[in-house]
């Protein structure tokens, strides 16, 4: 679906019905939790590699945003408030012709201690996903998950 040339104002009497959109948004993000969550059912998240270029997304993740503690609860106002953004575009930028949907919607648990729920669970960009549930596999924060699964 066209919305138009870049730059050019949306029309909202003659927009589609962008409720499809929103289905097919929220459908496809459901489809990454799940499918994520399966995967470290299956495999010890420390053994994970989620991306071909993981080792860069961590290292560059410890270097913007050094007080972030993986083992903790995000900060969801933190993350969403104008510094929070303007720090996260900057960070999530580098990877827009290196990472597909690099800045797609996902879901992300707000602490790795729980699983997806609704108030565990916030909405992100991809590459915050990334960027954080690899800190968090790197320091074995996701092992329950598979060990919980295989007992």
């Amino acid at each position: 679906m066209s919305l138009g040339p870049a730059g050019a104002s949306l029309d909202p009497e003659q927009a589609e019905n962008f409720e499809d959109m929103e289905k097919q948004f929220a459908v496809k993000a459901v489809q990454h939790m799940t499918t994520y969550w399966a995967i470290l059912e299956k495999l010890k998240g420390s053994q994970l590699r989620l991306t071909k270029i993981d080792d860069k997304i961590y290292d560059h993740f410890k270097k913007d945003f050094p007080e972030f503690d993986a083992a903790e609860t995000i900060d969801e106002d933190q993350m969403k408030s104008k510094e929070g953004k303007e720090r996260w575009r900057n960070f999530m930028m580098v990877y827009e012709k290196k990472i597909d949907d690099y800045n797609f919607g996902t879901m992300l648990r707000a602490n790795p201690k729980f699983e997806y729920g609704e108030k565990e669970t916030i909405f992100a960009m991809r590459m915050q996903f990334y960027a954080i549930e690899i800190a968090r596999n790197r320091q074995g924060l996701n092992d329950w998950v598979y060990e919980q699964a295989h007992t």
